[in-house]
């Protein structure tokens, strides 16, 4: 899709479902009460999308890390500082109710892309990397509207 190596729009995709599974059971209570019976009440709903978004929030400074590993001189070391901001949104902002936690997540997934955007301009990130981000960024954040709103 788009120029997107197979691999990473697969498991990019694959990334998807507990935000897209819990997005279901938000909108559609009678498939939430269904899966917590069968998975039990954390992996259903607002709960498992507010744990996996902290999860991939965490994930996303990895993956930024890595790219700053790639820079030299004051390019790095702002690289680095960038890559750990999505961590720390998570660590300090992430909790509370649910609604506060959703609009938290849905800020630190779109406040990435400016950190993405910067690191595909300079040459850190490969060419398709804003292509997948912003493809499972859009749908992230269609998931978690409904909890937030």
């Amino acid at each position: 899709m788009f120029g997107i190596p197979k691999a990473p729009l697969a498991l990019g995709l694959a990334g998807l479902i507990p935000f897209v599974w819990g997005g279901l059971g938000t909108v559609f209570p009678q498939l939430g009460l269904w899966g917590a019976g069968i998975l039990g009440p954390r992996f259903v709903g607002p709960y498992i999308q507010l744990a996996y978004g902290t999860v991939i929030l965490s994930f996303m400074s990895g993956a930024l890390w890595g790219f700053s590993t790639k820079a030299r001189g004051r390019v790095a070391a702002a690289g680095y500082a960038l890559s750990v901001l999505p961590a720390l949104w998570a660590f300090f902002f992430v909790g509370g109710g649910p609604v506060s936690a959703a609009i938290y997540l849905i800020a630190g997934f779109v406040g990435i892309l400016g950190i993405d955007w910067k690191f595909q301009q300079q040459g850190l990130a490969p060419p398709w990397w804003m292509r997948l981000r912003l493809l499972l960024t859009a749908v992230v954040v269609l998931c978690l509207l409904p909890v937030a709103f």
